[in-house]
């Protein structure tokens, strides 16, 4: 929101949330049944039927670059801002799809209002060449003066500060204004659309070509990595007058003075607004590196509808805990294709960067679903991405890489310690985060509890959780007979004497790892608190209990860049495992901490706290909530 909001900065539909869609369902549905149901022949245009497509093509396009942008300044190469994008900004851009809505409305009205709109030619080249000349001339001449006027303290206060409010530009970012500087916009673009349509010589590839042209140059524009390459100025001189690069216009969301041109740099030229480091900072950007973390954290993919919960895929899904959407089933087929790519196919690719204080991180995921770890045929294949994802981060000089989810499955790899195996001269450390997670489960239960059952595959995590409750005089009741044997073995007598073999549960605090069924859920008392010692939270069947977050603390505000959610953790929360590859770096830890080796539990615990960590509680998750 602007500083002061103006009359018509709030968008129409803006209280509507995602029922916003339904305003162009009745042209949608009109032009639908004119084409394939109307009797006259005259009615079947393929102008009016072809304006959804478009609409459609506009999200997808933006959605490339999106993508694209993410993914580009994550690895770092040619970044161009070092600055953060946090959950304001996230929040602040969710609607980028605004714009299509109001596109289409335009069209659609346009259609149905003026009869020189029905049955245009596919292609004219006189009229592609006077939308070219239009926009040349006098589109990016009114767009210069009109963003000059918007920087004036009157208008920019009430309107154009909406969009300047992200220093860090992303791809929509171009897009995001209050509805009537948008206005202005599209009265702007409208100009070369309605030039064409006087002179006789408008067609369907020329408003396609336009419209693609302007979200290209827009998204282009806001990346924060440079992409024009040297050579085409090299070849050809002049082009800098003629496009302007995402370092160009940058510039003017950092020095908010210089660079106000639309696409094409002359009129900056012209009038002695252009910043003089532009060509400074278009250099060193392309010059700049990939960024090499200190820390990695080895990720997967979880659900199939993860794969758009990704910081690189749906922006505004990454930024809350992952959820299921009803209109995921109308996705099925990019669903459907993503599984079998990864069965087949599969490459760990970086998901995120972050920062805390100067230790640089990076979290990498493997292409691979939680269904497919459990899957024989699979299992092969798995580890040897993470054994190249260890390798390689050995090779950069990477010092720590933490196993996160079934990463560090027992299973699978020993919690990694199948790779310190075969790899003995490895220098990265490789952290499954086992130590604070015991830590964090052990701080989740509530002061004073005497009892507690503990349920759910034995595993080390839920064994050392066992040995320190029954260490401190809680009592540890098992349920399953087989389980409370081999457990027992573990413990020496003394500390035995605190596990108990038990069919009732009046206990209401429930440590639950995997493979705890909706029976066993049944059986626990009401207002029963369960605590999952596992990786990924129970399904829930009691709606008179509660369930605690799988092991997590709240990050400090010095961790920067963060924008998106781990999976179903709330806004800026991370999981132990992840958080154990941090510590293991701050604290200088030369030791992997894999396969049976455990930590200091109140070592690794005051080491969290010194450095800013918070243990999660009920009220803090709920706050994190967007």
């Amino acid at each position: 929101m602007a500083t002061k909001p103006g009359i018509l900065t709030e968008w129409p539909w803006a209280r509507l949330g995602n029922f916003k869609y339904l305003l162009l369902a009745p042209f949608v549905g009109h032009s639908i049944y004119s084409f394939f149901m109307g009797k006259d022949e005259s009615q079947r245009d393929i102008a009016y039927i072809i304006i959804l497509p478009l609409l459609l093509s506009r999200v997808i396009h933006n959605q490339i670059w999106i993508s694209l942008s993410r993914y580009r300044t994550t690895k770092g190469d040619n970044r161009i801002l070092d600055k953060s994008i946090e959950f304001d900004q996230v929040d602040r851009e969710r609607n980028w799809d605004d714009q299509i809505i109001l596109n289409g409305m335009v069209f659609y009205v346009a259609y149905l209002k003026f009869q020189q709109t029905h049955h245009l030619p596919l292609w004219r080249t006189d009229g592609i060449i006077i939308t070219a000349l239009m926009h040349i001339g006098p589109v990016e001449f009114l767009y210069y003066w009109l963003h000059r006027a918007l920087h004036h303290h009157f208008l920019y206060s009430r309107y154009h500060s909406h969009h300047h409010s992200s220093i860090v530009t992303e791809p929509i970012t171009s897009v995001i204004h209050p509805f009537a500087e948008i206005i202005a916009y599209y009265t702007l673009f409208l100009i070369p659309g309605v030039t064409t349509f006087f002179t006789g010589t408008a067609s369907i590839a020329a408003f396609g070509a336009y419209i693609t042209y302007v979200d290209f140059m827009n998204n282009m524009g806001h990346c924060n990595f440079e992409l024009i390459p040297k050579w085409m100025f090299s070849m050809f001189p002049p082009l800098k007058y003629l496009i302007y690069t995402p370092s160009y216009h940058s510039l003017h969301h950092t020095q908010f003075r210089t660079n106000y041109s639309l696409f094409m740099p002359m009129y900056d030229y012209l009038y002695g607004t252009v910043d003089k480091s532009s060509d400074t900072l278009y250099e060193k950007s392309l010059e700049r590196k990939a960024e090499l973390p200190d820390v990695v954290h080895l990720t997967h993919l979880t659900t199939l509808e993860s794969i758009y919960h990704l910081r690189l895929g749906f922006a505004s899904l990454a930024s809350t805990p992952h959820a299921s959407k009803w209109y995921f089933w109308l996705m099925w087929p990019v669903t459907l294709w993503s599984f079998f790519i990864t069965w087949i196919y599969g490459q760990t690719f970086v998901v995120e960067r972050n920062l805390f204080r100067n230790l640089k991180l990076q979290t990498w995921a493997i292409p691979k679903y939680r269904k497919q770890y459990f899957m024989q045929g699979q299992r092969d294949t798995i580890n040897n991405l993470i054994e190249e994802a260890i390798m390689e981060a050995d090779l950069k000089g990477i010092k720590v890489l933490s196993l996160g989810l079934l990463n560090q499955e027992e299973e699978l790899n020993n919690n990694g310690e199948l790779y310190i195996r075969r790899h003995p001269q490895l220098k990265v450390k490789v952290v499954d985060g086992s130590s604070l997670v015991v830590a964090v489960v052990l701080n989740n239960i509530p002061k004073g509890t005497s009892q507690v059952v503990l349920r759910g595959r034995l595993s080390k995590v839920s064994c050392s959780i066992a040995l320190v409750l029954c260490q401190r005089g809680i009592q540890v009741v098992m349920l399953d007979g087989e389980e409370f044997k081999r457990l027992k073995a573990r413990l020496t007598p003394k500390v035995a004497t605190n596990l108990v073999l038990s069919k009732t549960n009046a206990s209401k605090i429930w440590l639950v790892g995997d493979r705890l069924s909706e029976d066993e859920q049944l059986k626990a008392p009401k207002g029963t608190l369960f605590i999952p010692f596992s990786q990924f939270p129970p399904r829930k069947a009691r709606k008179d209990c509660i369930y605690f977050s799988t092991p997590a603390m709240t990050i400090p505000k010095q961790l920067e860049n963060v924008d998106s959610c781990e999976n179903w953790l709330p806004r800026r929360v991370m999981s132990a495992s992840r958080i154990a590859g941090i510590l293991h770096t701050l604290e200088g830890w030369n030791e992997n901490e894999c396969g049976n080796m455990m930590f200091d539990i109140e070592r690794v615990w005051k080491a969290s706290l010194d450095h800013g960590f918070r243990p999660l509680t009920m009220t803090s998750a709920a706050e994190s909530k967007p």
